[in-house]
């Protein structure tokens, strides 16, 4: 089949997630084209540079600003508005040259993006949804993980409802399985790069750091004072400072440190946390400020004994998880690692329906982690 694919730029995870799912396109021997924003475009066209049956289209996406480890609402409206005449020029060209030279897509794909959702809207195409976030809208949560003193998780509820409405189905990946509550929507387990799957648990006696704000000065003196070692990522530089090692990038090396630590202190973003718990590392998060998906996976990985929420980082918070990483260790000794073969089989099953010219099916034939019950209907909430 003729696929456009789209991949939104804002954080690496969407890339690799796709990364994932587009080999397995190609293996199967469709036809694809990937229209892609930001870093994640870069990332992509290396990936599958030289490969047959894959083009890429580089569009303009939505950025965030951020100050500190909170999303910074003013500059992200300032960094969008300054960006949007360029942006949009360069989205109606990307939109000629795919709707005019001769692709014809039969489907598509969007992993949170919304060109192509709108393409395919524009073209009457069916629209398959795959993502992590669609999980805030379409499943049924308990209180514990949603509650919160001003509104943000209605607030994120109804925007991840609004960013692809009324999809032909919904393939949503999560380390947790709450039941589904809306039709046209099927939960997968973490979607997987191979380096990830090809890993072997060896806990050693470090403690991974994965750091995005560069700029936090209080970070480094304030492991200094725990007795343990740590290898940080994310610093902007390199070096040994008393019992904290500063690394550059390097994927090779950040999976060899996260499948070897004794546990692992990051943010709230869904793929590191999905990796992690798949390799059995407890896990220390410390959502954005701002960034209810994340609170809600940091919330999840606390119910489910795999590690801690902390809405600061701090000493006192580090050295508490820390001690007690062999209980988290334990409890995750529960979930299953699974491959992404139920993924795959999910795709394959949607696009053969696509194919045979079938109406949206409620529920897949697949093995799936859930899937939609008449039980679990949600009569009170609108459909979409």
């Amino acid at each position: 089949m003729r696929i456009l694919y789209g991949v939104v730029g804002e954080g690496m995870g969407h890339a690799t997630r796709s990364r994932v799912v587009l080999e397995h396109l190609l293996a199967a021997g469709h036809e694809v084209r990937v229209v892609v924003s930001g870093r994640a475009h870069g990332f992509l066209v290396s990936r599958f540079q030289g490969r047959p049956n894959i083009r890429f289209e580089e569009i303009h996406g939505l950025v965030l600003g951020f100050e500190g480890n909170a999303l910074d609402k003013s500059e992200t409206f300032r960094l969008n508005l300054e960006a949007l005449p360029a942006g949009l020029l360069k989205n109606i060209g990307v939109y000629r040259r795919v709707a005019e030279d001769g692709f014809a897509p039969e489907v598509v794909i969007s992993d949170f993006e919304t060109w192509a959702y709108l393409y395919g809207l524009n073209h009457f195409l069916p629209v398959v949804s795959i993502d992590n976030m669609q999980v805030l809208n379409r499943c049924r949560h308990d209180a514990d993980v949603t509650l919160d003193g001003a509104g943000a998780f209605k607030l994120a509820k109804g925007l991840v409802k609004g960013k692809l409405p009324f999809a032909w189905h919904y393939l949503v990946s999560s380390f947790f399985f709450p039941p589904v509550r809306k039709r046209k929507t099927t939960l997968v387990p973490p979607i997987l790069r191979p380096e990830i799957l090809a890993a072997k648990r060896e806990p050693g006696a470090h403690v991974l750091v994965y750091q995005t704000a560069a700029s936090n000065a209080a970070l480094i003196p304030a492991l200094q004072r725990l007795p343990y070692t740590f290898r940080v990522y994310g610093m902007g530089r390199e070096g040994q400072e008393g019992n904290v090692t500063l690394k550059g990038f390097s994927e090779t090396g950040f999976i060899d440190d996260l499948r070897t630590a004794r546990a692992v202190v990051a943010g709230g973003g869904y793929s590191l946390m999905g990796e992690a718990v798949h390799l059995h590392v407890p896990m220390l998060s410390l959502p954005i400020e701002g960034q209810f998906e994340q609170v809600l996976n940091a919330r999840y990985l606390q119910k489910l004994g795999y590690g801690r929420h902390a809405e600061r980082l701090d000493v006192d918070a580090i050295a508490d998880f820390v001690s007690r990483s062999d209980d988290f260790a334990h409890s995750l000794e529960r979930y299953v690692p699974r491959g992404n073969d139920m993924l795959f089989g999910c795709v394959d099953e949607l696009l053969r329906r696509v194919s045979a010219g079938e109406s949206a099916p409620d529920a897949l034939d697949a093995p799936a982690m859930g899937k939609f019950s008449p039980d679990e209907r949600d009569t009170a909430d609108l459909p979409g």
